[in-house]
């Protein structure tokens, strides 16, 4: 299994987002397809939300693909 890392440079990406960015898929039509037909998962589970927000340390399959997102942490609430 090939492993990339997408850095964002914001809090989080929408797995939609982090797919084009990560280059598997040329339009967000396709990478909606791939995630609603349950070919994508999340930390290790199927997932169909094309807007679920990925955060620093979180990782997605696709196929023969493992991407790790690199994100800035976001801040504690006071």
């Amino acid at each position: 299994m090939e492993k990339i890392t997408v850095s964002i440079k914001t809090p989080f990406i929408k797995l939609e987002q982090a797919m084009k960015l990560a280059q598997l898929t040329d339009t967000g039509g396709f990478a909606k397809n791939l995630i609603q037909g349950g070919e994508v998962k999340v930390n290790g589970e199927v997932c169909t939300m094309r807007g679920k927000k990925l955060r620093n340390g979180d990782r997605f399959t696709v196929e023969d693909y493992e991407i790790v997102i690199s994100a800035p942490e976001e801040a504690a609430e006071a």
